[in-house]
């Protein structure tokens, strides 16, 4: 890489530590090119970005960040998921992780607050983002349809009342 081209490639890096809601730091050593490629592209698919990048240019880009407290972690060979929804990365990077022994977590980010190996795990077993803001939505609806079953209750009773009286009178 020529000098110019580290030079963009730190400063995106730094917008990529910025706006990210969580960034996750693991290993990746012994990894084959198409485990890569798989783990890429389950993370393209729920939103979030996989990246290498050299440790060096790493420390570099998360100076003036919230994010700046893991740069201890880029020792060896790492890789940096990041999402924009805090939750996407850490979920993607710790279910891969389980079927493939190569991906170790080290630890990551999310804001101001550095994560631990077991913070980015707790972190990944959170709901994502869509699933409570369906639980919400659900949570919302079920109360409306309840109050429209009480209301309505009353009025249905009240009409198998008069069904009744008006069947009797006409059986008499």
């Amino acid at each position: 890489m020529e000098r110019a081209e580290k030079r963009e490639f730190v400063t995106e890096l730094n917008e990529v530590f910025k706006a990210s809601g969580s960034v996750v730091v693991a290993h990746y050593a012994g990894a084959t090119v198409a485990q890569m490629n798989d783990f890429r592209s389950k993370m393209r698919a729920a939103g979030g970005t996989v990246k290498v990048a050299k440790n060096r240019l790493a420390k570099i880009a998360l100076q003036g960040t919230d994010a700046e407290g893991i740069s201890n972690l880029f020792t060896g060979q790492t890789l940096i998921a990041y999402s924009t929804d805090p939750i996407t990365a850490p979920k993607v990077v710790v279910d891969f992780a389980k079927t493939n022994d190569k991906i170790v977590v080290l630890g990551g980010a999310m804001g101001t607050t550095t994560l631990n190996p077991e913070g980015v795990k707790s972190l990944a077993t959170l709901p994502s983002l869509d699933e409570l803001r369906a639980k919400l939505l659900g949570m919302i609806q079920t109360p409306a349809t309840r109050i429209a079953g009480v209301v309505a209750a009353p009025a249905s009773q009240l009409a198998r009342v008069f069904s009744a009286y008006a069947k009797k009178d006409e059986a008499a």
